[in-house]
């Protein structure tokens, strides 16, 4: 903020006044941190002309709860914890007066990151290129409607040694046909170079199905 206002400390309105000030505080408001309930003040500024706002990117205006308890939530609902269960393992984390993490409040989260993960699954690939493709299909130690059910992981590398979750999708038994719709999901989205390398189990499904894709992939199992 002291930054902020010194950027502007030569300027003045029209009736000779410094134009921008410091203004006070806004109201204090509790934020849900990783150490429990911190109490906040952020500074307040002023600016004569109304032609600027200040924004603190520390403390900006609706925030509740610090980013690493937002990243908290969805791995304590992908370990099992049910939403009705939320307010108490929360609790336990941060406190009992951890406020707005009620049954509902986590139902209306897990919509978020419904909606979220759609619009990842499709991105535009148009300006990656991977050298490497590694594949796996992960199957569940629980009973699932269908038995055979599972979910179809591709990792990619770019050509300068990152890597990236490039695809993830529920197949059946690792068949040809889901593998295919996979890789075909891929070229939809833009990936019109073929990765150089495919690496995988023996899971024969994407191996027949990689070729009628990307020809020009070179393939090894591990």
């Amino acid at each position: 903020m002291a930054e902020f206002v010194a950027r502007y400390q030569g300027e003045r309105d029209e009736a000779g006044r410094a134009r921008m000030v410091r203004n006070g505080y806004l109201p204090e408001r509790t934020i849900q941190t990783g150490l429990g309930q911190v109490a906040v003040k952020a500074p307040r500024v002023h600016d004569r002309s109304g032609q600027v706002r200040f924004s603190s990117s520390l403390v900006p205006r609706y925030l509740r709860r610090t980013r690493s308890i937002e990243e908290l939530l969805p791995w304590l609902y992908l370990k099992g914890i049910s939403s009705g269960e939320f307010s108490e393992a929360l609790a336990a984390l941060l406190g009992a007066d951890a406020p707005g993490l009620s049954a509902g409040t986590i139902s209306r989260l897990k919509a978020v990151w419904v909606e979220e993960h759609a619009k990842w699954e499709q991105r535009s690939l148009a300006n990656k290129r991977y050298a490497y493709l590694w594949v796996d299909g992960i199957h569940f130690g629980v009973r699932l409607e269908e038995a055979n059910q599972c979910i179809l992981v591709v990792i990619g590398a770019t050509p300068e040694g990152r890597k990236e979750l490039v695809a993830l999708a529920d197949g059946f038994r690792e068949s040809e046909q889901s593998w295919k719709e996979v890789l075909l999901g891929l070229k939809r989205r833009g990936m019109k170079i073929d990765p150089q390398l495919a690496i995988g189990d023996g899971a024969l499904g994407f191996w027949k199905a990689l070729p009628q894709v990307f020809g020009a992939t070179r393939v090894t199992g591990n």
